[in-house]
């Protein structure tokens, strides 16, 4: 038996492997990547790689083994993870796997905006196969915001359409450590999980903490969606992921991503990474 991580040289997948080599062998860990050279480091380490892409249903054939426990996380290209997904649930269900754990989105099948289409779909995908499973509904990644950092820095403001909404989000460790728990742990199929961080901020208290760690004045402006949506478009945001951030503002605004529900720090045994402390790393580092 195998600890598989797909994407596994992706931002989140390469956390979850260092998680899991602090628990189990190198020699219990594969790595599924799309990148031979991209995920040299981890060969060197002693872990296992396998070639496949989700594009290429025949790549993923000899992926896995029965009885090996998988972590699918998600694929970063909206609108076409639904057979990306399909084909990695085939090629699972073939081997006999003993374990898929999935990347889903927060809230789960009560997520109503676009962006959680597909990660509803592949939920269903994966309770029609009839395979072992566990949902990981992961909530916001801190750094989706923490990441563009320099617009911000540049016109000392925070645009965005969510109004008063609150985000619980955690970092993307956080959720590596929560999926490696899961991938080692006992007890956790057909579990879900609603993954979010302890505290729910504002985007007014995000801004407050840019302002804090910069020693700037940053303030939040909220505009309304369409004025949202030409911004990002000006910024060179293609159209349709600009629609998609804009939807999920007006979800934040509604409270779908301000879920607290405690899953993600019980699964850690820790507090999840606290706002101010992304933040000042990311000023740092900016």
């Amino acid at each position: 038996m195998s600890i598989v991580v797909t994407g596994a040289t992706g931002a989140l997948g390469r956390l979850v492997v260092e998680q899991l080599l602090a628990t189990v062998p190198a020699s219990e860990v594969v790595a599924v990547v799309r990148d031979e050279e991209k995920a040299a480091a981890l060969a060197a380490r002693g872990i296992e790689l396998r070639i496949a892409d989700y594009d290429r249903p025949e790549s993923l054939k000899d992926v896995f083994r029965a009885g090996d426990r998988v972590l699918l996380i998600s694929g970063s290209e909206v609108g076409r993870r639904v057979p990306q997904h399909t084909a990695v649930i085939d090629a699972a269900k073939a081997a006999g796997v003993a374990q898929l754990a999935y990347t889903g989105v927060l809230g789960g099948p009560d997520a109503d905006f676009r962006l959680a289409d597909e990660h509803k779909a592949t939920e269903q995908l994966i309770l029609d196969s009839g395979l072992p499973h566990t949902f990981l509904r992961n909530g916001w990644y801190t750094e989706n915001y923490t990441a563009n950092l320099a617009p911000v820095l540049e016109h000392g403001a925070v645009v965005a359409n969510a109004g008063d909404g609150r985000v619980a989000s955690a970092t993307r460790a956080d959720y590596a450590a929560a999926a490696a728990a899961v991938l080692t742990g006992e007890g956790h199929i057909g579990a879900v999980y609603e993954l979010s961080g302890d505290v729910a901020w504002s985007l007014a208290e995000y801004a407050a903490e840019i302002s804090k760690a910069t020693d700037k004045e940053i303030a939040y402006k909220n505009v309304p969606a369409s004025v949202h949506q030409e911004i990002l478009v000006g910024a060179g945001v293609p159209e349709f992921f600009a629609e998609i951030l804009v939807d999920v503002d007006e979800a934040i605004g509604r409270g779908l991503l301000a879920t607290t529900s405690g899953d993600l720090a019980r699964l850690t045994g820790r507090p999840t990474t606290p706002l101010a402390e992304t933040v000042a790393a990311a000023v740092a580092a900016a």
